[in-house]
């Protein structure tokens, strides 16, 4: 679960066609789960509409969200779960150096 602000949930609704005041974000036209592929399309597209690079992906966003809790002084046990990693170990290749780790 990911709290958003009002203004994010609607420019995820605004990714929709069929956006519907009560429609499921994540969900496809038939109310079902989106595929992997549906999901990366979605990324892809909203990042070009934030001017993001094309390397972008769920992928990417999670790594990034996992080194910005991290940065910001997140556990890594919290980090962990948010994951849903089962090891902790799993969850340390999102601790590297940072370019001011050595001021």
């Amino acid at each position: 679960m990911v709290l958003i602000s009002k203004a994010t949930y609607g420019e995820l609704l605004a990714l929709r066609e069929d956006a519907e005041p009560q429609a499921s974000v994540f969900a496809s036209g038939a109310g079902v789960g989106l595929k992997v592929r549906q999901i990366s399309n979605i990324v892809k597209k909203a990042a070009k509409r934030a001017g993001l690079p094309d390397t972008v992906s769920p992928h990417w966003l999670r790594h990034a969200s996992a080194s910005h809790a991290l940065d910001a002084g997140a556990t890594l046990a919290c980090v962990r779960d948010g994951l849903g990693h089962a090891s902790v170990a799993t969850t340390s290749r999102y601790l590297h150096a940072r370019p001011r780790d050595g001021l």
